[in-house]
C-alpha cells in the first residue's frame, strides 16, 4: 500500500503565478536565466539564486548559501507573493500540451514506504549529490521541485480527478512553452478519500527524481538519529503521483566526438557480422524495439542486432540502451563507462531529429545513435528486480516546474 498525505501548501498568489513558477533553473542557458532575473521580481528563480546581482557571492552547495536561498523564501511569503493554505490538501495538476493531456496529485509521499522498497527504484544516485541535496533540506527546510512517481491507475483515484477537472481550477496559465498549467485544490474531505484509495495502490515508482527522493529519506534519518522530536511533515516529501499509461517515456540518443578512426564502411562491416544492416532512405526515429538507426557520414544506417546478443530473461540486458552499449560502443568505440566517458553527449528524445543532423554535419561530432523508447513495463521491471537502468535510458515527461505547490518539512 502506498501511504500519501495531504499538506498545507505554500503557492504563489493567484495574480503571479505564471510570474513565480519556473522551469528549474539547471534547464536554463546563463544569457536566458540572467535575463529572467533581471525582468521578473516575482520569479522563484530568485529565491534559488538569491545573490543575483551581488558583488560578493558565498560558495556554491554552501550552508551559507543556502542560508540566503531560505532568506530570500521567507521575504517571498512575507511580501505576499508566495501564502500558505490554513488547511490540508491533495492538490491535482494538469499539464496540457499539443494534444497531450497529463494529470496527477501533488501530495507527501512516506519516506518509509521508500526505505521499505514500496517506493521502486530504478536509478543509482551519486552520494556527492546526496551530501548536498540533504544540507540543503537541513537549511531550507522545504521541497519546492517535486519528485514524479508512478502508480497503477485506481478507478476511484481517477473518478475524483475526473470531478475536479470539470471544475474551476484555482490557477491556469500558459508558459512561453505553450504549455497550459492547471492546478486544483481538493477539499479536506476527498484529499481523505484519495489518500485512502491509494492505500491500495500495490507500489509507486519513480520515473524522476531519484536524488530528490533519496536525499529527502537521508533528511528524515538523520532527525531520527537525533533522537529529538521533529515535525510530521518531515516523515514525507513532496510527490507528483500519476496513473503510469499518462506517462510519457522518450529515448536518450548517443552523440560520439570520435570514431576512432573508422569509416562508414568499416563500421558496416562490423556491424554486419552482428545483426542485420540495411540503409535508410531518409532520417527518421526507430519505430519498433532493438533497431538501433545510425547517422555517418551523411549515411542513415538501421541496425538490428542477431537475437542470440538479447538477453530477454534479464530485465537490464534487454534494453535497447544496454544492447547499444554491451554490442557496440564498448567493443567497438572502446567506451566502458557512460558516467565518466567525455565521448559522448546524450540528446533527449523531444529534440528535433534535424539536432543530431546538425551536430554530426559540422563535424563536432562523428557519429549518432538514435534508439527507440522503453517502456514503462520494462522501467516496472528494472525496479522490480532491484536493479538499475543503465545511464540515461529515459527521457520522462511532464518536466515540473518549481516553486508551483512548495512542502514545508517544518510543519
Amino acid at each position: 500500500m502506498a501511504k500519501i498525505r495531504a499538506f498545507n501548501g505554500i503557492r504563489p498568489v493567484r495574480s503571479k503565478v505564471h510570474l513565480v513558477a519556473t522551469r528549474p533553473y539547471y534547464s536554463y542557458k546563463k544569457n536566458v536565466l540572467k535575463a529572467k532575473l533581471e525582468d521578473n521580481p516575482f520569479t522563484f528563480l530568485h529565491i534559488i539564486n538569491p545573490e543575483f546581482g551581488a558583488q560578493i557571492k558565498t560558495k556554491p552547495n554552501s550552508t551559507d548559501r543556502f542560508l540566503q536561498v531560505k532568506q530570500r523564501f521567507n521575504e517571498f511569503i512575507a511580501k505576499g507573493i508566495l501564502i500558505r493554505d490554513q488547511q490540508t490538501h491533495l492538490y491535482i495538476y494538469r499539464q496540457s500540451k499539443s494534444g497531450f493531456s497529463i494529470s496527477g496529485f501533488f501530495a507527501g509521499v512516506s519516506v518509509d514506504d521508500y526505505l521499505s522498497g514500496q517506493i521502486k527504484i530504478h536509478e543509482q544516485t551519486l552520494t556527492a549529490r546526496e551530501d548536498v541535496f540533504t544540507n540543503y533540506l537541513h537549511t531550507v527546510g522545504f521541497n519546492a521541485e517535486p519528485v514524479l512517481l508512478t502508480y497503477e491507475g485506481q478507478a476511484p483515484i481517477q473518478q475524483m480527478i475526473d470531478k475536479y477537472l470539470d471544475t474551476r481550477p484555482e490557477y491556469e496559465f500558459t508558459t512561453t512553452d505553450c504549455i497550459t498549467h492547471e492546478v486544483w485544490l481538493l477539499s479536506p474531505e476527498d484529499s481523505g478519500v484519495v489518500c485512502e484509495a491509494f492505500e491500495k495502490v500495490p507500489s509507486l515508482y519513480i520515473a524522476d527524481g531519484h536524488h530528490r527522493s533519496a536525499s529527502s529519506a537521508r533528511y528524515t534519518q538523520q532527525l531520527r538519529q537525533k533522537g529529538a522530536a521533529y515535525p510530521s511533515a518531515a516523515d514525507y516529501f513532496l510527490g507528483y503521483l500519476v496513473d503510469e499509461r499518462e506517462v510519457q517515456i522518450a529515448a536518450f540518443h548517443r552523440l560520439l566526438k570520435s570514431a576512432n578512426g573508422l569509416d562508414l564502411k568499416g563500421l558496416m562491416a562490423i556491424l554486419s557480422t552482428e545483426g542485420s544492416l540495411s540503409i535508410l532512405p531518409h532520417a527518421q526515429l526507430p519505430t519498433k524495439k532493438h533497431d538501433i538507426h545510425i547517422y555517418m557520414e551523411k549515411t542513415w544506417l538501421k541496425f538490428s542486432p542477431n537475437l542470440h546478443f538479447i538477453n530477454d530473461q534479464d530485465p537490464v540486458e534487454r534494453l535497447d540502451s544496454f544492447i547499444l552499449s554491451d554490442l557496440i560502443l564498448k567493443p567497438v568505440f572502446g567506451i566502458i563507462d557512460l558516467k565518466t566517458s567525455d565521448q559522448v553527449e546524450f540528446i533527449p528524445g523531444n529534440e528535433p531529429i534535424q539536432k543530431m543532423i546538425d551536430a554530426i554535419d559540422s563535424g563536432k561530432f562523428e557519429i549518432a545513435f538514435l534508439l527507440h523508447p522503453a517502456s514503462i513495463e520494462e522501467v516496472k521491471k528494472v525496479a522490480d528486480a532491484g536493479l538499475n537502468m543503465p545511464p540515461k535510458s529515459t527521457w520522462v515527461e511532464p518536466k515540473l516546474r518549481s516553486g508551483l505547490t512548495i512542502y514545508s518539512l517544518e510543519g
